[in-house]
């Protein structure tokens, strides 16, 4: 019992020490949560079946095991081992003493919290603070968490645009280090424009070339996109200069020159660069044309021929050794008839040329000048296959019968005026030669002097012999009849006119006299004279003109009428002295008051006074000769 009591003292002792330090943490604890209580109450002891002198204890909180488990917390197995020593009456005081020691470490606690109070109310107080900013921490917390997205975003768009500036600074250093290869680069437009600006097109098509190959190359590049754009205008201008070298004065060495760089620039097909050089030659050819004046149509038509003459035959030619026509080999090589179509089109404009301005010339002898040049050119363009003689023909034809009959229209307007105001006075008699006016081997015809008497007759005559003058050194021999049957109908107009003014006006009896003295000398003088002078431009062509003697059956018939009367005697005193003058000139024939006495005199007297036309007018026809 001794020994029992003493290990229960021992015991109680140590259980005191234990169970203070139980008390305080629990009355610690308890001050936050008044659940550990039942944690820290002993745990139920039970006795095994079969054994009453042992103990086990149970956890009521374990798990429903069958099996007996030990005390959760180690701190504890000492008292539990204790336990396990004592005797049955020690244990069952153990639950008194417990209590007695429980009771007074709660006063103790409570003479502590009483002594302490302010330390409690201010742990209270920073428990209340702390749960506060707990509660401050938990909002700021839950703002930092919504914000999170956004800086989850911020920092992705951070590291995308730090990788875009490190590409880009990448770029900047392989564009630092290759900065003279892109300076180079970045030249050749311009380098490239001062070479076609210099001529110097080689070096030009070299960089266009270069250029084209690094396009190739890179076609996702936009700096050699930009720098081929700005190439392909270059090659532009390249293209309008060396087309507009083609409109100019060149030869064969610089167009050959030239079409080797347009097939370099590889613009055009083989057909199109034909037709592009043909159009050049003849947009110059052109230009020529333009400047001359065509105001002179003489002058106009010289310098159209000429150059025809010269450029046309050079044009073919250099075409010719350009393009060689290569028949059995490949089409591209075969013109199907460009050049032949384009020659066809000069031609046929030079003769549309010729059509419209040849009638602007007045002149016979431009005429002939002009013909003259034409035929010399088509001679000359015969050699490349380009003769036009055979085309010429009527055009000048047109143009001679258009010239001629313009004269005798003028001619015959002339005489027209001169007749409606012509004063019937007496004129002095001309004299004349001796010469016979019906030769024709005579080289020139000079208008018969007495003609000077009768001044519409006069008139009339210069204007055939004008006419006749403009047609000798043009003289077509198929529009012989029809120029003979112009100046026949001239001669008709002339003969209708004096019939209408013989009936259409009122003459006394001397200005009657002197109006037949005029019909006579139309009939007898102005009429062969005339047939004469066509007949010196056309062999045999005087017996066109003869042959419609029939056609003044009315003057002749006015004349007969008008023969057996006798002239007044105010008259005869000019048509003696006219007599007289005939008889000097070794005529035997004698006129009695200006009449003749029979059909023979009539004739004789004719023939006198047509030799006579050519002493008095002779100056006139050299003076339209020169």
């Amino acid at each position: 019992m001794k020994h029992h009591a003493k290990g229960t003292k021992h015991g109680r002792k140590g259980n005191n020490g234990k169970l203070q330090l139980k008390m305080h943490m629990t009355n610690a604890a308890g001050l936050c949560d008044e659940e550990d209580k039942d944690a820290r109450e002993p745990s139920t002891f039970k006795r095994p079946p079969g054994n009453s002198n042992k103990l086990f204890f149970r956890n009521d909180r374990a798990t429903s095991s069958p099996d007996l488990l030990p005390l959760a917390s180690s701190s504890q197995q000492p008292y539990v081992s204790e336990l396990l020593s004592f005797t049955l009456d020690r244990l069952h005081k153990e639950p008194e003493l417990l209590r007695v020691d429980a009771e007074r470490i709660r006063r103790q606690m409570q003479e502590v919290a009483v002594n302490n109070y302010r330390a409690f109310i201010s742990a209270a107080d920073a428990l209340v603070q702390i749960r506060n900013e707990v509660s401050d921490i938990d909002k700021h917390l839950e703002t930092m968490i919504a914000e999170v997205p956004k800086l989850t975003s911020g920092c992705s768009e951070f590291i995308d645009s730090a990788e875009n500036i490190l590409e880009k600074r990448k770029m900047n250093q392989t564009l630092l280090a290759n900065h003279s290869t892109l300076l180079d680069l970045l030249e050749i437009p311009q380098l490239m424009d001062t070479c076609v600006r210099n001529g110097n097109y080689d070096e030009a098509l070299d960089l266009e070339a270069y250029v084209s190959k690094l396009s190739t190359m890179h076609p996702k590049l936009p700096v050699i996109q930009a720098l081929a754009a700005e190439v392909r205008q270059t090659t532009q201008s390249l293209l309008s200069q060396l087309l507009q070298k083609l409109r100019s004065n060149i030869q064969l060495p610089e167009c050959l020159r030239i079409i080797g760089y347009l097939r370099r620039i590889g613009v055009y097909s083989e057909y199109e660069m034909r037709l592009q050089f043909l159009r050049c030659r003849e947009s110059w050819l052109s230009g020529i044309l333009d400047d001359l004046d065509q105001r002179n149509a003489y002058e106009y038509l010289k310098g159209m021929v000429n150059c025809h003459r010269m450029h046309l035959f050079d044009v073919v030619n250099q075409y010719r050794a350009i393009f060689a026509d290569d028949t059995s080999g490949s089409e591209e090589n075969y013109d199907g008839g460009l050049l032949f179509s384009w020659a066809m089109h000069q031609i046929a404009s030079h003769l549309k040329t010729l059509k419209i301005m040849l009638p602007k010339i007045t002149e016979g002898g431009s005429l002939s000048n002009i013909l003259d040049q034409c035929m010399y050119c088509a001679m000359g363009l015969g050699w490349v296959g380009l003769d036009f003689r055979g085309l010429l023909p009527p055009l000048f034809e047109e143009a001679v019968l258009n010239l001629f009959s313009k004269n005798m229209s003028t001619a015959v307007e002339n005489f027209q005026v001169v007749l409606d105001s012509h004063r019937w006075v007496p004129l002095p008699a001309v004299g004349f030669s001796t010469s016979s006016f019906g030769e024709e081997n005579q080289e020139d015809v000079t208008p018969p002097p007495n003609l000077m008497e009768h001044p519409p007759l006069a008139v009339f005559v210069n204007g055939v012999s004008a006419a006749m003058n403009e047609l000798r050194p043009c003289a077509p021999i198929s529009l012989k009849h029809i120029l003979a049957q112009e100046l026949v109908k001239g001669l008709r107009t002339v003969s209708d006119s004096l019939l209408r003014y013989n009936t259409t006006r009122v003459l006394r009896e001397n200005e009657s006299v002197l109006f037949l003295s005029l019909c006579r000398a139309f009939v007898e003088v102005a009429y062969p004279h005339c047939a004469t002078s066509f007949g010196r431009c056309y062999p045999g062509g005087s017996s066109l003109i003869t042959d419609g003697e029939n056609l003044f059956e009315g003057i002749t018939r006015l004349l007969t009428t008008h023969s057996s009367r006798q002239l007044p005697k105010k008259v005869q005193n000019a048509e003696t002295s006219e007599t007289k003058n005939v008889s000097e000139n070794g005529n035997s024939s004698t006129v009695a008051n200006g009449a003749p006495e029979d059909a023979k005199e009539t004739d004789n007297s004719s023939n006198v006074e047509e030799d006579n036309v050519k002493t008095k007018l002779q100056y006139q026809e050299e003076k339209i000769e020169e």
